[in-house]
């Protein structure tokens, strides 16, 4: 098979979904691999490299989409890609179909065969992990006095108490930013719905960090004193509630910080809005708020490293195996189907833009075979089933 290489287009997207490591163990496998021009510059990875590795380099998505078998890149799908679609294609990136209902549309009538890589990691993606530490100190700059923070030093200095820090969230992201935070010395009260998970912090520092059962009414006890609050809540997506709200903002100190690594519309932040890397923040009733979309992307080169070695299963099962013997052998990468030549196959999609779905292992017609298993990706249902 032919796989093929994007240059990711998204604006702050530095990224690549496979570095010239990934290539040679494709190549040696004996298929083609096609890179566009740049796709690994801004992560460190030359061209040079990629073709060291035994890539064809070419100048255009065009040509990538016109020749390749499985399409990849780290985001989504832009409205200038549609067109270059092909009936039948694989296309593995984050897709977030959930929330693009027009990118999800196109790739229907386009009749591709489409996988949103968020869903598809056995062991949490390493974009999480990156989010929560760059989230972390991304909040660490944003509190500084010259960037319109109240200028609080993370562990304070002598006869000046440090920042006091609050986590939403411990899962791998929260864990990931408490890791960071609380090696640099800031005194932090992480909150989550689990209590087996708030044993499990609680053992791993020593007692050192506070835990708390996450509710809205614990959070506003919290703010008064907060200096920095991250957002780590995978937030169901169509809840129309808010574990912080604008009115909760006023509560806490002018150029306190919010960081909101989840970084989802109608999220767990009513203040939320998407911001960019070249414009990282705005305050809103005297907080600073970071909501910056692509987090890991401001580092690009070790993110890159970790997140094409925990996708390359997922390349070489495609290529070696064809998509119904990969949905077999890996549950996670079948429930990340999103569509397939044009049913939609996704059901937190089907749930949240009321499209009718079909489960993977029916339309792929293994429903009958002795198939991986893997929970669901998210908390939403759907029984908007499509009858064949």
């Amino acid at each position: 098979m032919i796989f093929g290489l994007l240059k990711d287009i998204k604006n702050g997207e530095y990224r690549t979904i496979a570095t010239p490591t990934e290539i040679l163990s494709i190549v040696s496998a004996g298929h083609t691999a096609l890179v566009q021009s740049g796709a690994g510059e801004r992560a460190g990875f030359e061209d040079s490299a990629y073709a060291r590795a035994g890539a064809e380099i070419v100048e255009s998505a065009k040509e990538i989409f016109d020749r390749s078998d499985l399409v990849t890149k780290v985001k989504e799908i832009e409205p200038s890609e549609y067109e270059l679609l092909r009936e039948g294609q694989i296309i593995l990136t984050c897709i977030h179909p959930a929330a693009h209902r027009e990118e999800v549309q196109v790739l229907l009538d386009k009749k591709v065969i489409a996988f949103t890589a968020e869903d598809s990691h056995r062991y949490g993606s390493p974009n999480c992990e990156a989010a929560g530490k760059q989230g972390a100190l991304a909040g660490l700059n944003a509190m500084l006095t010259v960037n319109g923070g109240k200028g609080k030093f993370v562990s304070g200095l002598a006869g000046a108490p440090g920042m006091n820090v609050v986590i939403l969230g411990a899962g791998i992201v929260g864990k990931a930013a408490l890791s960071v935070l609380h090696a640099l010395g800031a005194k932090v009260t992480v909150m989550d719905i689990s209590l087996g998970v708030l044993r499990e912090v609680e053992a791993r520092y020593n007692n050192a960090v506070d835990t708390m059962y996450c509710t809205k009414e614990n959070i506003k006890k919290l703010l008064p004193q907060t200096d920095m609050i991250l957002n780590c809540v995978k937030w169901p997506k169509g809840d129309p509630s808010y574990l912080v709200d604008r009115e909760m903002l006023k509560l806490m100190e002018k150029g306190s910080v919010l960081v909101d690594i989840s970084n989802d519309t109608d999220g767990a932040i009513e203040s939320f809005h998407e911001t960019t890397h070249e414009d990282p923040t705005y305050v809103e009733n005297g907080v600073v708020h970071y909501c910056v979309s692509n987090i890991p992307g401001a580092i690009a080169g070790s993110t890159s490293v970790a997140y094409a070695a925990a996708m390359l299963p997922h390349f070489m099962k495609l290529l070696n195996d064809g998509v119904e013997e990969a949905c077999v052998k890996d549950g996670f990468l079948r429930r990340s189907l999103t569509v397939y030549k044009g049913y939609l196959t996704h059901e937190e999609t089907s749930a949240l833009q009321g499209r009718p779905w079909i489960r993977p292992e029916d339309i792929l017609g293994i429903a009958d075979r002795d198939l991986d298993p893997a929970p669901p990706a998210t908390v939403t249902r759907s029984d908007n089933y499509i009858k064949l």
